[in-house]
């Protein structure tokens, strides 16, 4: 593997685009410990708390981790996801049909219709790699959502207090198989995370670019789309959220209609 001096020639070298169909056939098993149920079940009681008798909408739904079980509650729910493959291997699944995708960008794409619930779980809103494209994002959640509806975020907290003073790397699993670190760009407030994984005796690698962003952050995203912060936790277990919290999930509030009597 060619040396690579820094986290920013990564970044700029590398295809945005990662989720091929590669990715998306291991994509599963790459990320089997989200689906051990003391992490799925109360993310998706969570979501199901908030959708309230309405549909949901997922963005970035990817393979149907959180949407399939929140569905079999009962909950309709509709997916955005930009990978084709992704969504491909969604509709492979039992059940798959339940959940209508749409293939398209999550800051611009519309699904028919209003939601009692948009979310976006697993930190996929720093897939989207500029300030823009984040409060873009905020701003379709806002479009899709009924008078009262929310806006569900799961994403990690920026861990700069763990980076030793000049460190841009800082590793985040050390397994027998897997090994992965992020590399931090700080002026610009871009991560790639780097994973090398070996299976049956061969290697992959496998590198995501990311923007990183402040909880104080997303909800100015949020005022200017309109909506208010009315939650936020540490996990979906609704622990309270302080300042050595790892992560977050927040929910951002469409006002309601008010009515005026004359």
């Amino acid at each position: 593997m060619a040396y690579v001096p820094s986290s920013v020639a990564v970044f700029e070298a590398m295809d945005t685009d990662v989720w091929t169909e590669q990715v998306a056939r291991s994509y599963d098993k790459s990320s089997e410990h989200m689906y051990l149920p003391e992490i799925l079940d109360p993310t998706v009681s969570f979501l199901e708390g908030r959708a309230g008798s309405g549909p949901a909408l997922e963005f970035a739904v990817g393979t149907g981790r959180v949407a399939l079980p929140l569905s079999a509650r009962g909950v309709r729910v509709v997916g955005i996801e930009k990978s084709e493959p992704m969504a491909q291997e969604l509709g492979k699944k039992p059940r798959g049909g339940d959940v209508a995708v749409i293939v398209g960008d999550m800051t611009v794409s519309r699904a028919p219709g209003t939601f009692s619930l948009v979310y976006l779980v697993y930190n996929a809103i720093t897939c989207l790699l500029s300030q823009d494209e984040q409060v873009a994002c905020f701003r379709n959640a806002a479009k899709h959502l009924e008078p009262g509806g929310r806006f569900v975020l799961e994403v990690f907290v920026p861990e700069l207090q763990r980076l030793p003073p000049g460190e841009t790397a800082r590793p985040f699993h050390i397994g027998d198989q897997h090994v992965g670190f992020d590399t931090y760009d700080l002026v610009n407030q871009h991560l790639v995370s780097h994973h090398y994984t070996i299976t049956d005796g061969r290697g992959s690698t496998f590198l995501s670019p990311h923007r990183y962003v402040w909880p104080s952050e997303l909800d100015l995203m949020a005022k200017l789309a309109g909506l208010e912060l009315s939650e936020r936790w540490a996990d979906w277990n609704e622990t309270s959220f302080t300042a050595s919290s790892r992560s977050h999930v927040s929910v951002w509030q469409k006002p309601p209609v008010c009515s005026v009597s004359v």
